[in-house]
């Protein structure tokens, strides 16, 4: 057996080199047209951050895994092609804002037809609208032009959690499979399922109708997105009344029926999936005239913004109503500790929210390159999902990037906390306060340092969604 991915990033990579780590008889070559991200995937510096993947790869890379831009002849002689592209969210045109973009689906769908000389069974790996497989198979039929060459469609979405998607593809919580309910689609799910089963258990591989497969993925970022959402609404009116936004969510999450996980008030959720999965359910709930559904699910990202802007006024108002020429240290712009992942990461809005004000800001991130930053910071909104963004990245004077977090804090009046890695909390923040404008400010939005022990060295905190610091309590008597 053969296996073909076409798409050589985040997902892709990573599931392929898993597979053909688990499955050693089994022939695995991801394929891109890019050039670079590909000759990364052949050296010891990969393309994308994971922690446990180059191990994987370095163990299986040469023997059964081997990573090429020969699209055509990979895909036509594979038994199995994965799809793993953008499906980005349309920035113009009909449904603009919401839609996913099936551009990229399309064309890979061009290509397996023009080069398939024998029966393919076609995987979505890509976060797809519902119904995506309906018109992928009309495109693969249309343009084979081998009448003996069938297509069996499968939906078979990712459920990584970046950080840990190495984990999560060792010991899935569920293999998700949907075809169709003929003797074809069974056996083709079947197939993929033998795969999956080389160290997946049998009960953890779920069968389900095309449909319901496509739905699911973006019903469960959904639903995780909305517990962030849900408990960040509920630390601002933690932070209004005294309460303590961590002890909330510790007394709800003991609760079986809730559960402790995704209860972590911060400064908003990111990465590539929440927003552009909630904003494609939206979009279809539209499209099929349910207005009510589509407005209910919109409110989970009006929230996210609204933390973000909450967040960003916070800073504003501690700092006297005056941030201008302040140079403010911002800790971390991934979107979540342990990847160098900036997609839709809440550091981007809180950056361009501060430097509107005329602050001086100073990134340090351990693990996300400068010339991600800018052009980040560059990039208009659902851009940064296109292969050739239009916008260019700002200007490196519009923004100061440290190579270390003393450099990043020394001079500043504030330190914003905005990715919850591990480093963070054992840096000397003595040392630091030392070096800082007075009065010298902490601003956790993940809370994850020693507030106390940051007062009593002298600084002015706010940690989200808990009772204000006295010095930031406004008295009107």
């Amino acid at each position: 057996m053969k296996i073909a991915c076409i798409g050589a990033g985040y997902v892709g990579g990573p599931t392929m080199a898993m597979i053909a780590l688990k499955c050693p008889e089994i022939e695995v070559v991801v394929v891109d047209i890019n050039e670079v991200r590909i000759a990364a995937w052949n050296t010891d510096k990969l393309p994308i951050y994971e922690p446990g993947l180059l191990e994987v790869v370095k163990t299986a890379r040469g023997r059964n895994l081997f990573f090429s831009t020969d699209v055509n002849k990979h895909v036509g002689e594979a038994d199995i092609v994965f799809v793993s592209v953008n499906t980005p969210t349309k920035t113009r045109g009909v449904g603009a804002g919401k839609a996913a973009d099936l551009t990229y689906w399309e064309g890979a769908a061009r290509v397996i037809a023009s080069v398939s000389k024998s029966s393919k069974i076609i995987v979505e790996k890509s976060t797809v609208p519902v119904k995506t497989a309906e018109a992928i198979e009309k495109v693969l039929r249309r343009n084979c032009t081998d009448p003996n060459v069938q297509f069996e469609i499968l939906s078979n979405p990712e459920f990584l959690a970046e950080g840990t998607a190495i984990e999560d593809l060792t010991a899935p919580d569920r293999v998700l499979i949907g075809g169709k309910d003929t003797e074809s689609g069974r056996a083709a799910i079947a197939t993929l399922a033998g795969v999956y089963e080389h160290w997946v258990p049998k009960d953890r591989i779920l069968c389900t109708n095309l449909w319901s497969a496509e739905l699911s993925k973006l019903t469960a970022n959904a639903m995780l997105a909305q517990r962030i959402s849900s408990v960040n609404s509920i630390s601002a009116l933690c932070e209004a009344t005294g309460a303590d936004v961590q002890q909330v969510s510790r007394s709800i999450g003991t609760d079986s029926r809730i559960g402790p996980k995704f209860l972590n008030a911060s400064v908003g959720f990111g990465g590539s999936c929440f927003q552009k999965d909630i904003l494609n359910l939206v979009y279809i709930c539209e499209t099929v005239g349910l207005q009510e559904v589509a407005n209910y699910w919109h409110q989970v990202i009006l929230m996210n913004d609204y933390q973000k802007q909450r967040f960003v006024e916070r800073v504003i108002s501690a700092m006297f109503n005056t941030i201008k020429k302040k140079k403010i240290a911002v800790y971390g712009f991934a979107f979540k500790k342990d990847t160098g992942d900036t997609r839709e990461t809440p550091a981007i809005d809180i950056c361009r929210g501060l430097m509107a004000d005329g602050a001086n800001v100073c990134v340090y991130d351990p693990q996300v390159e400068d010339d991600q930053i800018y052009q980040d910071l560059g990039t208009e909104k659902f851009e940064w999902d296109h292969p050739s963004p239009r916008s260019r990245p700002v200007p490196k004077s519009a923004i100061d990037i440290a190579s270390n977090p003393m450099e990043a804090a020394r001079d500043a009046h504030a330190i914003c906390v905005l990715t919850e890695w591990d480093e963070f909390k054992a840096y000397d923040y003595q040392a630091i306060y030392d070096t800082m404008v007075k009065p010298a400010f902490v601003f956790d939005g993940r809370n994850i340092l020693d507030h106390q022990k940051l007062r009593d060295i002298g600084f002015i905190v706010y940690a989200l969604g808990k009772p204000l610091d006295p010095f930031l309590q406004k008295h009107y008597d």
